[in-house]
């Protein structure tokens, strides 16, 4: 079997739409409600497909992540949900109380999301007025308030933001959640040098990413500590690489100007650096959006987040991910449009190439039943 080289087993993960779903790209053109039966499909085909876990976004314009999960525990077997949640907008103890609760109820299977980045109104319509720098300090102190409160032992703390006194939970929580955590600024790098587990990245091309990759293990070393990388992209997998190729020139086909350039000047305005970067990888040319082979920038022309997405042959796409791999990345969060059916099409086409190098273990569906299969 072939393997890569300096870094850990890969991991395979999926994006619950929990802000609806749809055929097209444009913000707000869904066609497929968030409600429970149909995240409870996603969930369900990710389960047996073999994903190891869920990113579940926040946000005002998604259904509530801890709620919309916790949901579904019961109604699936083995599957993982990355909860992301603004730290800003819960105490440290009550979000220690809420996690360790989780993994009691679902038999471990929470890991947590800090975002702290978010734009202005966004955060205005919670109530949040900190400048960046603030937030990014809080968080921080948030994570030792956090993981002390999982301690088993009363926890105290005294900072610049936060005092809490004795703080717990009723039980450690089993095992005790990983905190993923992403963000491109000096002071989210900071926050995750010194405190979490796994730090995130968007899909830029491989010698931009690997240079963050490089610069983190630094700031880590320094703190005394280690990290694991993850790395967030779209996918659109195919038997065959025009497939993959028409089926984005579709999606393509479906931005208007007029949305493009709107999305363009949103981004011009953002405070995000991740964001900054993102945009700058096409600068709304859509004669530049291949920016690396098998790697498409088309639907970062008209959506904020994560702007690129892995496109090409179930082989090609399996190579460009064993090449990020290499740099270290051991966490890949994939999303496709729809949700649903691309969840088919890479969990049945790439992942059994992955398996087949010694890169992910077998797929245990147990008693999910059998797996359908689009071709």
């Amino acid at each position: 079997m072939q393997t890569s080289v300096g870094s850990g087993p890969l991991r395979v993960h999926w994006f619950l739409p929990t802000g609806g779903d749809s055929r097209e790209v444009l913000p707000g053109e869904s066609g497929r409600a968030p409600d429970l039966a149909y995240l409870t499909q996603v969930a369900q085909a990710c389960d047996r497909l073999g994903y190891d876990a869920m990113l579940t976004p926040c946000g005002t314009g998604c259904e509530d992540a801890w709620l919309a999960t916790a949901a579904l525990i019961p109604l699936t077997r083995r599957i993982r949900f990355l909860v992301a949640f603004r730290p800003a907008l819960l105490t440290p103890t009550l979000a220690a109380q809420m996690a360790s609760t989780y993994q009691r109820l679902s038999g471990g299977r929470l890991l947590v999301n800090m975002v702290t980045g978010a734009e202005p109104a966004e955060l205005a319509r919670f109530g949040i007025h900190d400048d960046k720098a603030t937030r990014y300090e809080q968080t921080g102190e948030f994570i030792e308030i956090l993981r002390g409160a999982w301690s088993g032992e009363p926890f105290d703390f005294a900072g610049d933001h936060y005092r809490v006194e004795g703080a717990t939970t009723r039980a450690i929580p089993d095992p005790v959640p990983e905190i993923w955590f992403g963000g491109a600024s000096e002071a989210a790098e900071q926050v995750a040098a010194r405190h979490v587990d796994v730090y995130l990245a968007w899909g830029e091309p491989p010698a931009q990413v690997e240079v963050r990759v490089e610069r983190m293990r630094r700031l880590a070393a320094e703190a005394g500590r280690t990290l694991r990388f993850g790395i967030r992209f779209h996918v659109i997998a195919r038997p065959t690489a025009d497939e993959a190729w028409a089926f984005a020139d579709g999606l393509l086909a479906g931005m208007d100007a007029d949305a493009i350039a709107d999305a363009q000047r949103d981004f011009a305005a953002t405070q995000s650096v991740g964001q900054q970067r993102m945009a700058a990888l096409h600068g709304g040319d859509t004669d530049r959006l291949v920016v690396h082979p098998n790697v498409w920038a088309g639907i970062g022309l008209v959506r904020g987040g994560v702007g690129t997405a892995l496109v090409g042959s179930y082989d090609e796409v399996a190579d460009r991910m064993v090449e990020y791999h290499e740099l270290g990345f051991e966490e890949f969060i994939l999303s496709g449009y729809p949700h649903l059916e691309e969840a088919y099409w890479f969990g049945e086409g790439v992942m059994p190439r992955l398996r087949a190098r010694g890169l992910l273990p077998a797929v245990d569906v147990g008693d999910a039943g059998t797996v359908f299969s689009f071709r």
